[in-house]
């Protein structure tokens, strides 16, 4: 079996939510329940939290968690990553943001195996079924349209694939069985590709929508698009743990 290791890029500076990763959610900062859920995927060998703070590197180590200090000036979190899968060698990097403390281990898990089963396949992410109107037509739900065999065409922050001969009306009500696909920002990446990755400069289309992924499209690089039936529940703001904290209760409960 194939070393896989995932990366958990964890920053403390935030223009929205200073300190995010060290929020307490059940009375445990955000990236432990990252952390955790992200341990408990069966196709992850190794955890590593990836940051330039040495508060969230003292918080990881005080529960027993592994992380490792990199350079503050990196400009995306995935050149964060290559730093730290230059010092690997696991085969594939799961790259699980450090914000999203309700990720099923199920949803990397579908991320992770097309990558296992075809060496071919360079990168690979996840996408679910878009059910509601307001998130197709929002600029901040990310949409990915994808090729017969599961390989992204694009991704937008536009409608896409627009429905034409569908009206308002007749779109809310058919949007579920549409091939509308919303992306989730989870991200497996074979070591080479990631390393090689820093090198290559922004991509015009890259520049217009401000999304990264684009860049490997842009380059050619094949974009496996694996489905998840799981919701992605992201903290950007306070409000967002808010709501965050009431879902891990009904879990609890439920």
């Amino acid at each position: 079996m194939k070393k896989v290791t995932a990366i958990i890029p964890a920053r403390y500076a935030s223009t929205r939510f200073p300190g995010k990763p060290l929020a307490l959610l059940q009375g445990l900062p955000m990236i432990q329940h990252v952390c955790r859920r992200v341990a408990a995927a069966d196709l992850v060998d190794r955890v590593i939290v990836a940051t330039d703070d040495q508060r969230i590197l003292d918080a990881v180590l005080g529960f027993g968690g592994e992380a490792m200090m990199t350079s503050a000036d990196h400009p995306t979190g995935t050149d964060r990553l290559a730093e730290v899968a230059g010092v690997l060698d696991s085969e594939l990097i799961v790259n699980v943001q450090g914000d999203e403390p309700l990720i099923q281990p199920q949803m990397i898990n579908q991320a992770i195996r097309p990558l296992l089963d075809d060496a071919a396949i360079e990168m690979g992410t996840l996408a679910a079924r878009l059910t509601r109107v307001e998130d197709f037509h929002s600029p901040h739900v990310v949409k990915v349209v994808r090729d017969l065999a599961g390989f992204a065409l694009y991704f937008s922050r536009a409608p896409i694939p627009w429905p034409r001969d569908l009206g308002e009306l007749e779109l809310e009500e058919r949007l579920p069985q549409l091939a509308v696909w919303r992306h989730v920002g989870l991200y497996v990446y074979r070591r080479a590709l990631l390393l090689d990755y820093p090198n290559w400069p922004e991509t015009p289309l890259e520049k217009l929508e401000r999304l990264e992924q684009l860049r490997a499209l842009e380059r050619g690089v094949r974009l496996y698009v694996a489905e998840t039936e799981w919701d992605s529940h992201g903290v950007d703001t306070p409000a967002d743990l808010k709501r965050v904290e009431m879902l891990m209760n009904q879990e609890k409960n439920s």
